[in-house]
């Protein structure tokens, strides 16, 4: 093992001018008889942006990349680990799998061009984005036949969770709404003061264009801050004024108010399996990883 890292140091030393390590080649850490380089982090991080950047833009996305970056090395270190045991299984993955999902992403520019101007911004081309899909892919099968499939919750570990955790499960205070949209600022507000004055939302239909629905929302959980801080200060059966949203005018009426109640083991059971399956998968895969560390050569550099 150390003669076949001593040959990879010899190789790059003679690649480099001068003897030095060219900086995007400069060794970061070695997993087995694999080099992990500048540039394996540099590209890694790339990535993880294109992936955030499909929910996230701006402060947004740079903030979330930027939480990314302390723990980026040990990610690399654990992602070459499954790498290697997924070659060892010869797990493969079909290039339609690869394709679908490049597709996927690429339905979120309205061109190519910028897909892939949106790449180069990150040093990256689309071999490089499939390359790492492929990787990620592999490392996802390979947890899932190394740990994820061994995985299994008991229906007395539903029932314990649920009878030592019972304050988690109540459910809060419920609104019942009316909700009505309206294109036009000026007939949302006239349909709001006709409501206010008693009149029939059958009556006004006649001569407003609109649609109702109806809705259950809880505090802080359902609806967006500004909706409920309106509809969560209405009196029973009262009318809200519009509330702008995104091009279009709504307007609320309060139609009953449901308390908080107890909910039982079978209304909670889905959400304790989530759980406790999380956490057992969790547990397994920090395990699985921690063993395949110590059968491991792993070597970091100091920079």
């Amino acid at each position: 093992m150390r003669r076949i890292i001593s040959c990879t140091v010899l190789v790059l030393l003679f690649l480099c001018p001068l003897g030095r390590l060219c900086a995007q080649d400069k060794m970061v850490a070695v997993v087995n008889n694999e080099v992990i380089t500048q540039k394996d982090l540099n590209d890694f991080l790339n990535f993880i942006r294109v992936q955030y950047s499909r929910e996230l833009s701006g402060k947004a996305l740079e903030e979330k990349v930027n939480s990314a970056r302390p723990d980026l090395l040990q990610r690399l270190i654990e992602d070459r680990l499954m790498l290697q045991e997924a070659k060892n299984e010869k797990i493969t993955i079909e290039p339609a799998r690869i394709k679908a999902k490049i597709d996927e992403i690429k339905k979120r520019y309205a061109l190519e061009s910028d897909f892939e101007r949106e790449l180069a911004k990150q040093g990256l081309v689309q071999a490089d984005l499939e390359n790492k899909i492929r990787e990620q892919m592999l490392s996802f099968s390979v947890v899932e036949q190394k740990v994820r499939s061994k995985i299994a919750i008991r229906p007395d570990e539903v029932t314990d969770f649920y009878n030592q955790n019972k304050r988690q499960f109540v459910k809060p205070e419920e609104r019942v709404l009316t909700v009505v949209t309206l294109q036009d600022e000026n007939a949302a507000k006239s349909l709001s003061r006709s409501l206010r004055q008693g009149e029939k939302m059958e009556d006004l239909a006649v001569k407003y264009s609109f649609t109702v629905d109806k809705l259950s929302a809880s505090s802080g959980q359902d609806l967006r801050g500004e909706i409920e801080g309106v509809v969560f200060k209405l009196g029973m059966g009262e009318i809200s004024d519009p509330i702008k949203i995104d091009g279009q005018y709504y307007i609320f009426r309060l139609d009953d108010i449901i308390g908080s109640r107890q909910l039982n083991l079978a209304q909670s059971q889905d959400k304790i399996q989530a759980y406790l399956f999380d956490k057992k998968m969790q547990e397994r895969l920090t395990k699985w990883l921690d063993e395949l560390k110590k059968q491991s050569y792993i070597k970091i550099l100091d920079n």
